[in-house]
């Protein structure tokens, strides 16, 4: 039994969340650049077991997909190969980043510390993450 890491993939830039032990919480882990993603992912599996990658699947309003499409797509054969041992599953995305900022605001966060899009990646990962943890059978 592993932990459960969310992963919201973007060009320049990535967030993680991470889940606790017995699966009920979300908690940010990181942002990164997304081509240092899969070396920190390796060194984290070294100290934690991970048992499931959840990979944000960028769709548009009308479930077409969004341009970032190819570039996860792409990421998760990488991340297959790079880590064949853990499952990955491609979960809605859509909604996560202004519900992140949502959160920023009810958090009192100032205008400033709104716009760090590093702490936007995070948080939609922890939200992709809880949502995930919330509904799961």
């Amino acid at each position: 039994m592993g932990r459960i890491i969310a992963i919201d993939y973007g060009k320049k830039r990535t967030g993680l969340a991470v889940s606790d032990p017995l699966k009920m919480i979300a908690g940010g882990l990181t942002t990164l650049p997304s081509h240092e993603i899969i070396s920190f992912l390796k060194q984290y599996m070294e100290k934690e077991p991970v048992e499931l990658f959840l990979l944000g699947e960028p769709r548009q309003m009308n479930y077409l997909p969004s341009e970032n499409m190819p570039r996860v797509l792409q990421f998760r054969q990488k991340l297959h190969q790079a880590i064949p041992n853990v499952e990955i599953k491609l979960v809605d995305e859509r909604f996560t980043s202004v519900l992140a900022h949502q959160a920023m605001l009810q958090g009192g966060l100032k205008k400033q510390q709104r716009q760090n899009k590093e702490l936007v990646d995070e948080l939609s990962a922890t939200i992709l993450l809880q949502t995930y943890l919330e509904c799961r059978v």
